[in-house]
């Protein structure tokens, strides 16, 4: 049997039911109609694709969302101009925009307030990463917006009678009182979210359009406000000189956008979410309510813990029964190439007197592996993993060390490395870099939302070239993550005799005595004392630690004073250097309590 063939008791029509998330794609009791259930799971899924897409994408989705809505507000005033203001059929064309954004999938300010809410009601996903995909949206569409008001004031596209009718639907908005756009803008609120749940209850691109055309009909014909439209209307009067920009956005644009986001939030928690079973969230999640985030990372995501929950954890990492124990976590994505990281990492921690070493198998989500896996195969992918762990098991038995492993599914590998960390209050780290493994490529995901803060732990990040643990080099310049860099040194002397060199670099041949002495102090207070000791005088750090690596079998450098952004985005020192050298490279990184722009910028 081929590895895309179904599971034994599982039928080929159950296989093809299930839509490539794993949400499902017909009814269970009736094939046609969803339960709230089944509604609700597809919105699970949706909302998994939205809050962890990347930020660029967020904006140009949102801000093409916006722009879109400059088409509303363009026949909206034109039908107006043309039929004499006629309600019924001035606003037979207002759905215009809508239909755009939400058959053409873009991003709308208040369509996707509702699946972020249903994962933070669920805790699955945390209140600041729902704000984030909210403010990204928002800011895309207000641009968006922006831009089309800016063409249609500056340009012929109105007709002088389309210009006066826009003017006079504008005014009527700014003129019309903070409650009563509130309460407008909740029912406007209760339609869209109301719409997103029925969108996701339909099975064809047509019903979708009539339920959007019906359905946004009714926000001009019952005189209510859509956030986004009273934006771009507001922009439209202040280019022309016919309002104030402060006095429209606290007035008129404010009220909507909390009437639109509360209305939509209660329709949502009362009316749709309350109304589903426990069922909803088994079928969202592997392991269901076992794995929801605490309260506590609910209300502060990453800064206390977890952000989001993962498809799939199998857990089994150390417990706080295991007391003051030494704890490295291995992140790792192909267990069948990666046991020499494995060692590695346990030689290090071999010298302590209590660790563990924990292995956690991170598999990214993709297209592909959702199409094999669906959400009733979780003992399939527990398996797979947990065959291939067993290899690294057997390296792990080998040292003295306690050895567990962990396996986790997700949308997002590189911040979950960092919420697996915190989760298990690991010490150190131990992390393999290369361009084949899935945090190595997501650059954009990780850039700002890890340098927030700083990292949960030390970190040791190794390119392995046929790693070979006898000489090791360690260039310092005296920073603390040279001090992580030198415990990695010590420790893989006493444990298997390697050979350790130490590298200062200063900047002219005058400098060489001080520089020697520093060195040596350096050396002896960090257990290195029978080191080698290494001094360059050509202020040249790169192509000092060049030369005296050709004879070396891993250089340990530490992390760069100029910032993380700076190290792993651009063409920093020490990528140059990975990247140059014939020999493993590990870069050390010691939490040294650098503010943002630091960690950002550097010095």
């Amino acid at each position: 049997m081929s590895d895309r063939e179904p599971e034994e008791g599982t039928s080929v029509r159950d296989a093809m039911e299930r839509s490539r998330s794993g949400a499902p794609a017909v009814g269970g009791v009736i094939r046609d109609r969803f339960e709230t259930d089944e509604v609700f799971q597809r919105i699970i899924a949706a909302a998994d694709e939205e809050v962890t897409t990347k930020s660029r994408e967020l904006f140009f989705s949102a801000l093409a969302g916006g722009f879109a809505i400059t088409l509303t507000f363009l026949i909206y005033s034109s039908m107006t101009a043309k039929t004499g203001g006629a309600p019924v059929r001035s606003a037979l064309l207002y759905p215009i925009g809508f239909i755009y954004i939400i058959l053409g999938g873009y991003q709308l300010y208040t369509e996707n307030t509702v699946p972020p809410v249903a994962l933070a009601l669920e805790r699955l996903a945390s209140l600041p990463a729902m704000l984030r995909q909210w403010g990204i949206v928002l800011v895309g569409n207000f641009a968006g917006g922006l831009f089309g008001a800016l063409i249609l004031a500056y340009t012929g596209v109105f007709s002088p009678e389309a210009a006066a009718a826009a003017i006079d639907i504008s005014q009527k908005g700014v003129e019309t009182g903070f409650w009563d756009l509130f309460f407008k803008a909740g029912f406007a609120g209760l339609i869209v979210a109301g719409v997103v749940w029925l969108d996701f209850a339909a099975r064809d691109t047509i019903s979708r359009f009539f339920l959007v055309y019906i359905a946004f009909l009714l926000i001009p014909l019952a005189d209510l406000f859509h956030v986004v439209v009273s934006f771009t209307e507001l922009m439209y009067l202040v280019f022309l000189g016919e309002a104030a920009l402060l006095p429209g956005l606290v007035g008129f644009v404010l009220p909507v956008l909390l009437g639109n986001t509360i209305g939509g939030v209660v329709l949502v928690t009362v009316v749709n979410y309350f109304q589903t079973t426990e069922e909803r969230l088994e079928e969202a999640r592997f392991g269901g309510v076992e794995r929801r985030l605490s309260v506590r990372e609910s209300a502060f995501g990453g800064l206390v813990g977890r952000s989001y929950v993962p498809l799939l954890d199998t857990g089994g990492r150390p417990g706080d029964t295991e007391g003051d124990a030494y704890r490295v976590m291995v992140p790792i994505a192909n267990p069948r190439t990666e046991a020499p990281l494995v060692e590695f990492a346990c030689t290090l921690a071999e010298q302590r007197e209590d660790a563990n070493v924990h292995v956690v198998h991170l598999i990214e989500t993709s297209d592909e592996m959702v199409r094999r896996y669906g959400p009733g195969q979780v003992d399939r992918i527990a398996g797979e993993s947990k065959a291939l762990l067993r290899d690294i098991e057997a390296t792990a038995d080998a040292y003295d060390v306690r050895y567990s492993s962990s396996t986790v599914v997700s949308h997002r590998s590189f911040v979950e490395m960092f919420d697996e960390a915190r989760s298990m209050a690991a010490d150190l780290v131990v992390l393999g870099w290369d361009d084949d493994r899935p945090w190595a490529r997501d650059k954009p995901q990780r850039s700002l939302d890890q340098l927030k803060h700083e990292p949960p732990c030390d970190f040791l990040v190794l390119k392995d070239r046929e790693l070979d643990l006898s000489r090791v080099l360690v260039p310092t310049a005296g920073g603390p993550d040279s001090i992580l860099s030198a415990e990695v040194a010590t420790a893989l002397g006493a444990s298997i005799g390697t050979e350790v060199s130490l590298l200062h670099v200063v900047d002219s041949p005058a400098e060489r005595a001080a520089g020697t002495e520093f060195l040596r102090s350096w050396a002896a207070d960090h257990d290195l004392a029978e080191a080698e000791l290494l001094i360059d005088d050509s202020g040249d750090v790169e192509g000092a630690i060049a030369r005296e690596a050709t004879d070396e079998s891993l250089v340990l450098l530490g992390a760069s004073e100029r910032g993380v952004l700076s190290r792993f985005v651009t063409n920093s020192l020490h990528l140059s250097v990975v990247n140059d050298l014939d020999c493993s490279v590990a870069i050390a990184e010691r939490p040294a309590g650098r503010n943002l722009l630091r960690r950002l910028f550097g010095r």
